[in-house]
């Protein structure tokens, strides 16, 4: 069993869990995920491992589905059934010079252990984080700790700078800085926008599908995506992949695959969220 330590609302929908799994933390690098399960018979889903300390890992969490609802209505002090990890290929940290890390939503939240490994590395890190209004711009004061640039753009203009992730990243790419490489963690779509951006520039671009995971151990086959014209699949051969390589147009069609199954699902749940915000509202 491991103890939720602490938790806090990073958005309506997004909460950040402080979990006890030292021999975890210990371990864990930059890109890796754990497989958890909140009690038997339950889903099990990869989470990306954001952070850590001696004795703890942090998950961020998006409400978005039956068992991240569940997950977030939880509380300091409940126990998840199961927290298997380090998993998945630590995300390739070299020196490159100058490099930008793109986040979008909660891709932010897989963007920030990379980005403050790049840092550590010697990079000099410009991040970009884009979001569909001001509440769901996560983790701004963590990333401008770890960046020596920060561009903000949300989709409504609620703040910052009106627009999408790839306005800023043409515009340094225009500026005529060397940049060795671009880090680009969100919804696909905009992962296959910001490799559609870098393409022309020849500049190398590395996306993580760890979004698409499902098992966690290539088994379900439900995360495999074609990079370079070969079948892979994002749990074990990845998260991170050439931008430049994967056929984003077959993956984004694969990933509706089971979209009304998932309603049905979600339309089960009774998600304790919803009805903590409804009787605040009374």
């Amino acid at each position: 069993m491991y103890r939720i330590v602490r938790m806090d609302r990073l958005a309506p929908t997004i909460t950040r869990f402080a979990i006890e799994a030292p021999f975890i933390a210990r371990k864990r690098q930059a890109g890796n995920f754990v497989m958890i399960r909140i009690a038997a018979g339950g889903e099990r889903i990869p989470l990306t491992i954001a952070d850590s300390d001696a004795e703890t890992i942090t998950l961020i969490v998006q409400a978005v589905g039956k068992t991240t609802k569940e997950l977030c209505s939880m509380k300091a002090g409940d126990m998840l059934l199961d927290v298997v990890g380090p998993l998945g290929n630590p995300t390739p940290i070299h020196r490159h010079g100058t490099v930008v890390c793109i986040g979008g939503g909660v891709g932010t939240a897989e963007l920030y252990p990379i980005a403050k490994a790049l840092r550590d590395a010697g990079n000099k890190v410009m991040t970009i984080i884009g979001g569909r209004s001001r509440e769901l711009v996560i983790l701004e004061e963590e990333m401008r700790a770890c960046s020596d640039h920060v561009f903000i753009t949300t989709d409504d203009g609620s703040y910052c700078r009106k627009g999408i992730v790839t306005d800023p990243l043409k515009e340094i790419l225009d500026s005529g800085k060397t940049i060795g490489a671009v880090f680009a963690i969100g919804p696909l779509p905009m992962m296959k926008a910001v490799a559609n951006v870098t393409r022309p520039y020849n500049v190398h671009t590395l996306v993580s599908l760890n979004t698409i995971m499902v098992d966690g151990t290539g088994m379900c086959g439900g995360c495999r995506v074609t990079v370079d014209h070969q079948m892979k699949f994002a749990c074990v051969d990845g998260p991170e992949f050439d931008a430049h390589q994967v056929d984003f147009d077959e993956l984004m069609m694969r990933n509706r695959t089971y979209v009304d199954l998932e309603r049905l699902s979600d339309e089960k749940h009774q998600c304790k969220l919803v009805a903590m915000a409804e009787g605040a509202a009374q």
